[in-house]
Order: C-alpha cells, then sequence, then structure tokens
C-alpha cells in the first residue's frame, strides 16, 4: 500500500507534497475500500515510506525490468543487437540547508542543491531499465560502474562523449559487454603503437598518460558526417563485419531515446525539482518517481498501437490518468478505449518545434573530435614493457 500510494502521488498533478498525498490517499481509499484507511498526515507516511524504501523498491524494480524484457517482444532487439543507453542528469532539490551540505552543490553559479540521476534505457523499446542517483558532485563513470551488473551479457552499451574513461571502457568490455561511444576533442588517440592489433585501417589505441602503467584499448574509429559538413567520432571494440557503419550511426541516434526520457520526466511529468526539505527525503521522493515514470511508460508500452512511435503520448496518459485519480473519467468509455484512442501525429508541421525562447535551452558547443597522433618512441618502448609484463604474468 505504501507503494501504491506513493506511485499516485507520481502521476498526480498537484504542486505540493501535501496535496499529492492528499489526492494519493483519497484514490486509494476508493480503490481499497475494505482495507483499512492510511493514514492522514505526508509527514508520517513518509517517515514509514523511508523506513522500507530500499527493500521496496529493490522488488519493484526487479519486477519492471522483467516485465520490460517481456512486453518488447520483436523490439527486444535492433538490428539483431540488445542495445541499451546510458546517460545523466541533474534533478533540482529545496534549497534548505542540509540539502545543501549533503546533497551538495554541482551546478553553475547561483544553483541550488542537486542530485544526480544515471539512467540505463533499453534502446528498442525506450524503457528505463535500470537507475542510480548520488549526490551532485558524483562522478557519472562512477555510477555507471555501479549500474554495470544490471545489464545482461553480450549486450552494447551506447554512451556519450562523457563516458570516454579508459577504467570505464575496461570494466564495461571486462563483463563481456561491447560499446559504442562518441568521443570529443578532449580524447587523444594513438596509431603505430607497435603492439599486435588489425592491420586495416580506422583502428587506434586509448592510451592516455596516467594510464600508461596500464594496457592500452584497441577500438575502432568510425568518423561521421552530417549535410552540415560537421564531424562526429565513435569508438567501439567490435569489427566491420560485427558493426557495419551505417549500423553504428542508427544505433547512436536511437540513443537520443535517453534524453527525451530525461524530458519526460522534468518537463511532461513535471518533476524537475523534488520538494523535499531534508535530503533521505529528497532521496526517496526521486528514486520513487523514476520508479512511477519508469510504470507509466511501461504502462503506455504494453496499450499503444502499432502505429504510434516508441513511448510517444506520455502526456496523453498523464491527462486520463490524472483525471481517472480525480474522479472526471468518462462514465461512457471504459479505460481501455480510452487508451485506444491514442494516435499518432498525422500532419505536417509548418514551423519549428523548438521555443523560441526556452529560459532552460543549453548552449553549449560541440565536443568536437579526438585528436589523433602517431605514438612517440618513448609510448612504443613503454608499450612493450607493459605487453612483456602481463605476458609474464
Amino acid at each position: 500500500m505504501l507503494v501504491i500510494n506513493m506511485l499516485l502521488m507520481v502521476i498526480s498533478g498537484c504542486s505540493s507534497l501535501e496535496q499529492r498525498f492528499a489526492e494519493a490517499r483519497a484514490a486509494v481509499v476508493d480503490m481499497y475500500p475494505s482495507r483499512k484507511r492510511p493514514g492522514e498526515t505526508y509527514a508520517g507516511f513518509i517517515a514509514m515510506l523511508l523506513r522500507h524504501s530500499d527493500r521496496l523498491l529493490s522488488i519493484v524494480t526487479a519486477c519492471l525490468r522483467k516485465n520490460v524484457q517481456q512486453c518488447a517482444a520483436s523490439h527486444w532487439t535492433v538490428g539483431g543487437r540488445l542495445a541499451f543507453g546510458v546517460d545523466g542528469s541533474k534533478i533540482d532539490a529545496k534549497r534548505t540547508r542540509a540539502n545543501e551540505q549533503t546533497l551538495k552543490i554541482g551546478g553553475k553559479h547561483k544553483s541550488g542543491p542537486q542530485q544526480l540521476l544515471v539512467v540505463l534505457l533499453h534502446v528498442g523499446t525506450g524503457l528505463l531499465w535500470s537507475f542510480k542517483r548520488a549526490c551532485a558532485t558524483a562522478s557519472e563513470r562512477g555510477l555507471l560502474l555501479e549500474l554495470l551488473p544490471s545489464l545482461p551479457e553480450a549486450c552494447l552499451l551506447i554512451a556519450d562523449a562523457g563516458f570516454t574513461g579508459h577504467d570505464v571502457i575496461c570494466a564495461i568490455l571486462a563483463g563481456k559487454r561491447d560499446l559504442l561511444v562518441r568521443a570529443g576533442a578532449n580524447v587523444t588517440l594513438l596509431r603505430k603503437l607497435g603492439l599486435k592489433v588489425k592491420a586495416r585501417s580506422g583502428w587506434v589505441y586509448l592510451w592516455p598518460v596516467r594510464c600508461q602503467d596500464k594496457e592500452p584499448l584497441i577500438l575502432r574509429q568510425i568518423l561521421l558526417t552530417d549535410s552540415r559538413n560537421r564531424q562526429m567520432c565513435l569508438l567501439t571494440n567490435l569489427s566491420e563485419n560485427e558493426l557495419t557503419q551505417q549500423q553504428a550511426c542508427e544505433l547512436y541516434k536511437r540513443r537520443w531515446d535517453v534524453e527525451l526520457f530525461y524530458r519526460g520526466l522534468k518537463q511532461t511529468l513535471g518533476r524537475r525539482k523534488m520538494h523535499s526539505g531534508s535530503p533521505e527525503n529528497a532521496q526517496v521522493e526521486l528514486d520513487w518517481t523514476v520508479c512511477g515514470y519508469w510504470m507509466l511508460g511501461l504502462m503506455l508500452w504494453e496499450n499503444r498501437r502499432e502505429e504510434v512511435p516508441v513511448m510517444s503520448g506520455i502526456a496523453f496518459a498523464l491527462k486520463l490518468l490524472r483525471g481517472l485519480m480525480a474522479g472526471r473519467g468518462d462514465g461512457r468509455c471504459t479505460w481501455q478505449r480510452c487508451w485506444w484512442k491514442l494516435r499518432a501525429d498525422c500532419y505536417t508541421r509548418r514551423s519549428r518545434k523548438a521555443a523560441r525562447a526556452w529560459p532552460h535551452k543549453k548552449k553549449d558547443r560541440p565536443c568536437g573530435v579526438p585528436k589523433v597522433r602517431m605514438a612517440t618512441p618513448a609510448e612504443v618502448q613503454r608499450a612493450k614493457l607493459v605487453a612483456a609484463k602481463k605476458q609474464a604474468a
């Protein structure tokens, strides 16, 4: 009952936590009239949920992950590959002294306390697979390493330019998983390091100076050029026979579903900021907000029509469920028939969809392409020593 009440609070469109709790509690009482009525205050509810949150969260996330695999059907793989996208984003918290001390301030000047959220998204369906949150100053790469055990073996992990660390890539490949990652101008790649490597062009070494006591990574470089002559560099451990350039381009485009996930969570669902004043409650609020949005997407996927795009209709689903919670359901139409009204857009857009002056729009410069240079004689000698140590071990 704690879980049901919290998930209904996530769907609620009220502005404050107390109002969301009151609306969710009224819906729970209507749904289960024979059960004992829950408490009447939000403070008592969140105190009870905080006590059992970790145990209940592990049960719910495992069940949701299993349902994603069952309902994916033919969309479980994309182009014959089981692919997952990863990315991180920061969620604002209430400006209290406790939140600032525990959750930290990791943003720009005058920003408030935040939480860092990293998610793994199943590319075939656009549904969440697993997530991890931490304080604002935590590392996206560190959270990804904690999420790796939740991924099945032999899958392809698709990441942006923030995950090109040598240690992170080594951990991914050591877990028998493949990688497709974008590399930016902050990365330097080497050629002709002298180690045994495929003779075909396109294979490079990733061997930063701080990691030259470890074995260099041998990766394939894929250069893509768009219609505006802008270049993008992708790195992968797969050969041309295993992953062609066209397949890599299509799979990396599908990684954009992670950005759509964050847009839906922050903008459509309206959870850009957690309203809890204490850090413990803010962490629990974010955990169950992500779970509620995950369940909403799963519900939408299971009831979608074939012509509707993947994960489209979140706003329609929210409008329908919020109306049902508030008692505004259409008595002439069943809930299933209301879902069946969901349609894809059939009109031609005549203007840009982007807002003219959206205040939160980022204007970051593109990350560019990595620098590629020949290995120096000292690096060639150092690489031979590292290879000799590995053979001796």
